[in-house]
This record gives C-alpha cells, structure tokens and sequence, in this order.
C-alpha cells in the first residue's frame, strides 16, 4: 500500500511540529549559512579584484598583497563558520533523535509484553535504530538548506546584478529547472523507502529468528530450506535497496546536468561578450574582466544551496518513509486508556484489600475478545492458582492486571476501576515472574537488584539463601559478579529462573503474578520456594495439580471462561 499524498502531508508537518522545539538552533544553522553565503561573495569579489588587477592593470604584487590578506581571513572565517554550521545541524538531528527514541521507547513499556510479542525482535529494533536514525538528515540538513536555498541564491544574483545584468538574468532564470526536475524525479521516492524500510525489518526479524532457532533447525534438518529462504529474503531487501539508489542516483545526474548547463550558458555568453560578438549586459557598455571572473566564480555557488536541497530531498523522502512507521505506532491506542481525564491517574495509597470483576472480557491489542466475561471477586490476603489446557487465557487474564491488555466490563482494585489507576504507580505494586524470565547481559548480582536498586549486602544474601543461589553462586569464578550473557546463555533455565525469583522477592509488592515459575526447578526446591512469603497476594499460574494445599482459591479456566473453584468445590 503506497503513501497518498494526504498521508504525506500529514507526516511532513507532524516532522516539522517536532523540529519547532528547536527553533533557536534552526535559526542560527540558517544564520550561519546566509553569514557563509555574504563571505562566499566577498571572497569571488576579493578574487575577481586580484586578476584584474594582476592581468588587466598589471599592478605590482605589493599593491594587491592587501587583498591577498583579506581573502585569507575569509577563507579562515568560512572554515570556522562551516564548522560551527555542521555543529549546530548535527545537534538537532541529534536532539529530535533522542527524543523521538524516547517516546517510541516509552510507549514500548506502556504497550507491554502482549504488544511487543506481535513483530519480531528485529522489526522492533529496525523502528527503534534505523528508522529513527533516518530522521537524522531531514533535520540537520534538508530543513536548514530548504530556508538557505531560497535565501543565498537571491543574495548571490544580488551582488551580480549591479556588475552584470545579463548574467544574473541567465542564472535566475535557469535556477527553476533544478526543483522543478528534482519534484519530478523525486515522485514516489517515499514510497520506494517505505518499502525499504519493510525490507529491512523483515529480514532483521526473520535472520535473528532463525539465529535463535539454529540448533531446532539443524536437528530437523532444516538448514538449507531456511538459507534460501534467508536468501530470498536477502535478494528482496537488494533489489529494494537498488531502487532507493536509483532514485538518488538519478536525482545527482539530474542536479549535475542543469547545474552544468547553466554555467556553461554563463561562461558562453562572457566569451562572446569578451570575443565583441554581445554587447549587452554591462551598464556602461563593456564587459569588465572583473565582472566576468566575478560571475563565474559565483554561478557554482548560486546553484550549490539548490544543489545541496536537491541532495537532501532524497532525506526528505526516506524521513517520510520512516515516519509513517514511527507516527503509526507512536499514536497506536494503549492498552488501559481513562475513559474519563478528571479522574484518571489515581494512586494507590493503601495496602491491596480487593480485586473484583464484572462481566470482564480480555481484549487483544487489535481490540478483539481473548477471554471472557468473568465475574470474580478476590479479597486479601490471597494465594489463587489459576490451572487449565494451554490457550485457555490464564496468560491473558494477568496480562491485563499488568495493565498490558485492554478489557471490556468492570475491574476495580479497591474498588478503583482499573482505567482511572495511575498505570506507572500501580506497577510499582506488582511483581512478576515468567516462565522464561529476561534476564539483562550484565552480573548476577545487577539483574538481582533490578527489584530493588538500593537494596543492602544484608537483603541480598537473604534472597539468595530464600531462592537456594547460593551454592550456584559459589560455583562460579567471579561469584555474584559472573556475567549471566546474552540470554542468559551462561546459566541453565533453573538458575535463570532462581534468579528472576530472587529478583522479584527484593522488590516490595502488593500483588505477585507467577507464570509457571518454577517449571524448571525440582520438586523439594519448588516446595522449599513454596515456603517463602514473598508477597501477601500472589496469582500462579501453573500446570501441576498435585500439590495444591498452599493455595487458598483453585481457578480452573476453560474455553476462555472461568469455570469454578476447585477449592471450595463451587461451579
């Protein structure tokens, strides 16, 4: 599906309500270039003046030593001054960079783990680098040159005009082509990067896919059939990544050829002026060698901030391209939204005492039903076991107490609807554990601390003695410093899992949701964990029935639907 133009206006301003924010850097990058383009002038006068002089007036190399020193100051100030440029056009990509990764970062978190799980690792982390990166030009070039393209050509046929008239007359009028060539080649250009973008995410997803996969592929013999399809993936992402090439490529041939033409009508015209074939353009009937280096030496550099804008419409295009990826995601609904603002955002400021719902119904995040409607009322203490078949939305059900599910119906804590909760505040209540717990590429002892950042050496050795790490930590050579690797790669399931339990019994919380926890550890460890008062409310969900007398309520979910409570024997 291609971009419309509605669309793409609509992208184009919501980029410029994020470059308002720096309207100070933007307006000195465009002060520095026009300050560039008034020394660029002098500098071709200052040049234009030494030839004259020197061949046309045959003046002693002591009488123009003046001029030669104040073109090396201009030099030294354009140096200076393209530096500062460069500078401050690099630091607003960089800001609006920062901040449009933060956002798509923050609504990642309110999103959750149910959204997330919809695209793959790499689709997200294409949005969240490349795509955001390919913001960068658009807002440290093409924004900054589109004001400066139509300020220093101006200025440049200014200086000529009171020299030349017919050469400023040439250059303003060959200077139109350029964008108007550049529009019609440019046609399409956002969605061919669209495209490209599309490309890139699926191959990223599809190789790292795979990459995790490489041992279950190789003992079903799946390795060929999976490298051609990486191939095929591979052969897609060139073919896309040509056709963006093609357009910038065909976009500089056709910036080069206009640029070239219209110089070469300038450098024509004085060399029949000079040969006594023209005899108009000078005002006061001869064209001066002076006039001529003059205009000649500047006929580039008019062209060069249309150039430049020519160069950076392909940026344009690949912003627009990324935006409607990043803008589409970034105003995607969240899970819990306050239906009304004056109440919305409450905090919980007292202990947990109840969770009731009424004709709940679990939606997915393309608001479609996934469990439901239950009714249920739980009141503190608690310790329930939701057991049933896989698929049956034990999962769905604690997705949306994490706030990462939308839901139809009523759900109150403490008799608060869920939506009016504060989200961020009601997390800080709340622990959860999952079956393949995250744990981050550092030290045993910073994913144990995530729970609790300022946790004392007493606190800590007593979570690891509660969760039986200590043994394991023993055995290892730098001890709780031991690097646990990229997906815990350098511990077994039941150490990860150990740790995630370790982690969660440090942070101080309300309510304790466990997603088979303890699937991987043994028996006597799963019944000594049992044991541990890690919070005074817990929901596990859990596939072994056996040992059930630690729980005070038994849910059995079936068919999307809460059937009874096996402990009290009530349906």
């Amino acid at each position: 599906m291609s971009l419309d133009k509605k669309r793409q206006t609509y992208l184009l301003g919501w980029l410029k309500q994020h470059a308002k924010r720096h309207k100070t850097n933007l307006r000195a990058s465009i002060l520095t270039g026009f300050i560039l383009t008034v020394l660029i002038i002098i500098q071709a006068g200052l040049l234009a003046i030494i030839l004259q002089r020197i061949i046309i007036e045959q003046q002693h190399f002591v009488d123009i030593l003046p001029f030669f020193g104040a073109l090396i100051v201009v030099l030294l100030a354009r140096a200076g001054l393209i530096y500062l440029r460069e500078k401050i056009n690099f630091t607003i990509g960089k800001k609006v960079r920062q901040q449009i990764r933060q956002q798509v970062i923050d609504q990642l978190e309110l999103h959750g783990p149910a959204y997330l799980n919809q695209s793959t690792i790499g689709a997200w982390s294409t949005l969240l680098i490349e795509q955001v990166d390919k913001l960068h030009d658009f807002f440290a070039r093409y924004l900054p040159q589109m004001r400066l393209a139509s300020m220093a050509p101006l200025l440049i046929c200014i200086a000529i005009f009171p020299f030349n008239w017919a050469a400023a007359t040439i250059l303003l009028c060959t200077a139109p082509l350029i964008p108007i060539f550049m529009i019609l080649v440019g046609m399409g250009a956002a969605d061919i990067n669209r495209r490209h973008f599309k490309a890139l995410a699926y191959l990223s997803g599809h190789f790292l896919d795979r990459l995790k996969g490489l041992n279950t592929i190789r003992l079903f013999n799946q390795g060929e059939k999976q490298t051609n399809e990486i191939a095929r993936a591979s052969e897609d992402f060139r073919i896309k990544t040509m056709q963006v090439l093609k357009v910038a490529f065909l976009s500089s041939a056709v910036l080069e050829f206009f640029t070239s033409i219209s110089i070469a009508i300038v450098a024509v015209y004085f060399g029949f002026s000079y040969l006594g074939e023209f005899n108009f353009g000078s005002y006061n009937g001869t064209v001066t060698l002076f006039a001529g280096f003059f205009a000649l030496i500047l006929a580039p550099e008019y062209f060069q901030p249309l150039r430049d804008l020519g160069t950076y419409y392909h940026a344009k295009a690949e912003a627009i391209a990324a935006a409607d990826n990043i803008e589409t995601f970034l105003s995607k609904k969240l899970p819990q939204e306050p239906t009304n603002a004056n109440t919305a955002n409450i905090k919980l400021t007292e202990p947990l005492k109840t969770i009731e719902a009424n004709n709940l119904i679990v939606l997915s995040s393309e608001q479609q039903p996934i469990v439901g409607p239950l009714s249920f009322s739980l009141q503190a203490p608690f310790k329930l076991a939701l057991i049933g078949t896989s698929g049956e939305g034990k999962t769905s059900l604690t997705q949306v107490l994490l706030g990462f599910l939308p839901y139809q119906g009523s759900l109150k804590i403490n008799g608060i609807e869920f939506t009016q909760l504060d989200i961020n505040d009601w997390q800080q209540h709340v622990s959860w554990i999952g079956q393949n717990p995250y744990l981050l590429n550092s030290s045993i002892r910073d994913n144990i601390l995530l729970g609790k950042q300022n946790a004392t050496e007493k606190e800590l050795d007593e979570v690891i003695t509660k969760t039986q790490l200590t043994d394991v930590i023993a055995k290892l050579p730098q001890g709780i410093e031991n690097q646990v690797g990229e997906d815990a790669v350098r511990l077994s399931v039941g150490q990860a899992q150990r740790i995630a339990l370790a982690r969660a019994m440090l942070k101080p919380c309300q309510l304790l949701i466990l997603d088979e926890p303890t699937a991987s550890l043994d028996k006597q460890t799963v019944q000594n964990l049992d044991k541990q008062h890690i919070a005074p409310n817990s929901i596990t969900i859990t596939h072994q029935t056996d040992d059930m007398q630690d729980f005070t309520q038994i849910w059995q979910l079936a068919n999307g639907k809460l059937h009874c409570d096996i402990k009290e024997n009530l349906c």
